[in-house]
């Protein structure tokens, strides 16, 4: 050996030397139940200039980092990869590896960190690449490249489009929930949680029916009867509020759906003033001029059929709403339309705020009922859920692990597929929660979702743009509009951030072909040929591929966050916004509170409105905050100063919100960085 190294060149000889030696080996396992495994674990090393098999056999222990050291007699150069293999006889044990780290050789070498966070399990091989994000253009010499085409050719079998209903952008071919490739399933903490809340929930749903059953329903007030509990501080301001016209307009800037809301550029066409109406057509007019008319239009639910409840008829409307906005802020309606006009038939009502009391009450709670529909159908699951699956799918079909955008998008997707089947399986399924309780269920809820694909525009998932469209840059009682664009801004300058280590220029956002399959698998596949609603089929420069980034993060957590925990603290109180509508709309003015009570939920489909949105709406025990989650996917100072920095932008907005909250009688919450989940987990 000592005659071998004589013959060496003297360069060649100190590499040798530097490369052999003892290396230093660092294994995590997930903290979750069942993370650990008593199968045996086997390592590879794998460096530029050879492959070491590693003697020591672990057996990885739930929550624990185990190290050890091994003295590699092979010259590996530069390390590429750990190779992974898990041998079980009887029984396969899965283990949950959060990451390997090898350091060496020797103490002074260099330590390299390959992420790997997913479940290992059977008896195959999984290479896992060292943790520096490269495209393809980063690779010259193609020492990733089987392992990249390799990854995604496996990925592309265990990850397969599906349709959930013809007409719908698609979803993960996924039936049930042990249909679902085992990373995407909750981790056993998150599944406890949900199923022990789900189980309160029901059980407490119990005991309000049988509270309720024999004891009349016949006044606003008894709603207190099943209002005891799980409700928010702020949903008690709803109970108390709900009926005056300015806490009817706040909702539509602030609450728990603020997407709907624009500023007037004309009058509505469908908008036909009954004889005698001119002093309102003025002011409307005026207000028009002004620049402070804004509409909610609800013509998306006009001719849908509505559901039948146990053999009960239940109705839809299509509303019209429009407001003007006072200089001090507040939005204030100032006419609704319940039915758009019908050629042949005499105008449908306007309902005025100088009307009978309860004539304009009946009017704002089938507003509220109509929101709840597009709410949870549109702003929720549509936009929110299901256009996060689809990202979640093209990522995990067309970007290798070691793509930076990849480790920039992943912690984004964590559950997404999991609470979406849930949903299909439970909420909006044949039977579920909408079939049961809701006026769009029994299939008109299928038929809105197919007609609101079109509304599926770029713009409108882009804040800045969104906003802009709407007329809602600037009001200053918009908290929505401001902190949805402040979140958007930090949350570009993060993908900026990253985006300017790996794509330095426009030629190289071109030629990532990986890149551009994902953006073309989103739009063309996913969203089934959305280049006629403004999304891109290619990404042709660094600042369109920055936008596109912040979309999909911003969809899967800021967006998300806007629509989902206000259920909690607007849908409590239910006639602020009842599920469903026992009665069809008023014709006419004279309107009873009998008449008004025979139409909003009964004792039941209240009390179910109010456990299912409790059990959705309610702060999570099992969450990550926006930015914060755990999983290192890159390696090196620079993403991991990226990343810092994001943080820290995060933290002073948060801060700044709660100093602004503390001046406001209804705080907005929403998209305050501590309260945004870095997913759509729930």
């Amino acid at each position: 050996f000592i005659r071998h190294l004589h013959s060496l060149p003297l360069r060649r000889q100190e590499t040798s030397l530097w490369k052999m030696g003892v290396y230093r080996i660092r294994v995590s396992t997930g903290s979750s139940l069942f993370a650990g495994s008593n199968n045996q674990v086997q390592l590879w090393l794998v460096g530029q200039h050879g492959e070491a098999e590693l003697r020591e056999r672990l057996r990885p222990m739930r929550g624990k980092e185990m190290e050890f050291q091994a003295d590699v007699k092979e010259y590996l150069g530069p390390l590429l990869f750990v190779k992974v293999r898990k041998k079980h006889l009887l029984q396969d044990d899965a283990w949950f590896c959060n990451w390997i780290s090898v350091q060496g050789p020797g103490a002074g070498g260099d330590e390299f960190r390959f992420p790997c966070y997913r479940w290992v399990e059977g008896n195959g091989v999984l290479s896992l690449p060292e943790g520096t994000g490269r495209t393809l253009v980063e690779d010259p010499q193609g020492q990733f490249k089987k392992h990249r085409e390799e990854e995604l050719e496996e990925r592309r079998k265990l990850y397969r489009w599906g349709s959930w209903k013809d007409g719908l952008i698609l979803n993960v071919a996924a039936a049930n929930l042990g249909d679902l490739p085992l990373d995407e399933r909750f981790l056993e903490d998150k599944r406890i949680d949900f199923e022990t809340s789900l189980a309160e929930g029901l059980a407490k749903l119990a005991i309000k029916d049988s509270l309720n059953v024999l004891v009349p329903w016949n006044d606003l007030d008894d709603f207190n009867r099943i209002f005891w509990c799980d409700h928010s501080e702020l949903a008690v301001k709803v109970r108390d509020s709900w009926k005056e016209d300015a806490f009817f307009g706040y909702q539509f800037l602030n609450g728990a759906n603020p997407m709907l809301l624009r500023r007037s550029s004309r009058l509505p066409a469908r908008l036909v003033f009954p004889s005698g109406m001119e002093e309102v057509q003025a002011q409307l007019e005026q207000e028009l001029q002004g620049g402070t008319l804004f509409e909610a239009d609800f013509s998306l639910l006009d001719g849908i059929k509505a559901n039948v409840i146990l053999c009960s008829q239940q109705y839809l409307a299509a509303p019209l709403v429009m407001l003007k906005l006072q200089p001090d802020g507040k939005l204030l309606p100032m006419v609704i339309q319940l039915q758009l006009p019908r050629m042949g038939s005499p105008p449908p009502p306007l309902f005025l705020p100088t009307d009978p009391p309860m004539a304009w009450l009946l009017a704002k709670c089938w507003v509220r009922s109509s929101d709840f529909q597009l709410h949870e159908l549109l702003s929720h699951l549509l936009r929110g859920h299901l256009m996060a699956e689809v990202i979640a799918m093209a990522t995990m079909r067309c970007l290798p692990s070691i793509h930076p955008i990849f480790k920039l998008i992943i912690p984004h997707l964590r559950y997404t597929m999991e609470i979406n089947v849930r949903a299909r399986n439970g909420l909006v399924s044949d039977m579920g929660i909408f079939d049961q309780v809701v006026s769009t269920g029994g299939g008109g809820h299928v038929e809105l979702l197919k007609r609101a694909r079109t509304s599926l525009t770029y713009r409108s998932f882009c804040p800045p743009d969104d906003l802009s469209d709407r007329g809602l840059l600037g009001v200053k009682s918009s908290y929505y509009a401001q902190d949805a664009l402040r979140l958007w801004e930090i949350i570009y300058r993060y993908v900026e951030g990253i985006v300017s280590l790996h794509h330095k220029t426009d030629k190289v956002v071109k030629e990532d072909l990986e890149l551009q399959t994902w953006c073309r698998e989103i739009t063309e596949i996913g969203l089934l040929g959305a280049q006629d609603q403004g999304f891109p089929m290619s990404l042709e420069s660094r600042d369109q591929l920055c936008y596109f980034v912040t979309m999909c993060i911003f969809t899967c957590t800021g967006q998300h966050a806007s629509v989902h925990p206000g259920q909690l603290d607007w849908y409590a109180w239910v006639p602020n916004a009842p599920c469903t509508m026992r009665q069809p709309p008023p014709t006419n003015k004279d309107v009873t509170l009998e008449m008004v009570m025979a139409t909003l939920p009964n004792f039941h489909q209240a009390s179910l409105q109010m456990s299912i949105t409790w059990q959705l709406g309610r702060p999570q025990s099992v969450r990550v905050a926006l930015g914060q989650h755990e999983e290192e996917y890159f390696s090196g100072p620079e993403p991991k100063a990226v990343l810092k920095k994001f943080r820290e932008e995060l933290a002073a907005l948060d801060k700044e919100i709660e100093i602004r909250n503390t001046k406001l009688y209804m705080p907005y919450e929403y998209l305050r960085p501590s309260r945004v989940e870095n997913s759509v987990a729930i």
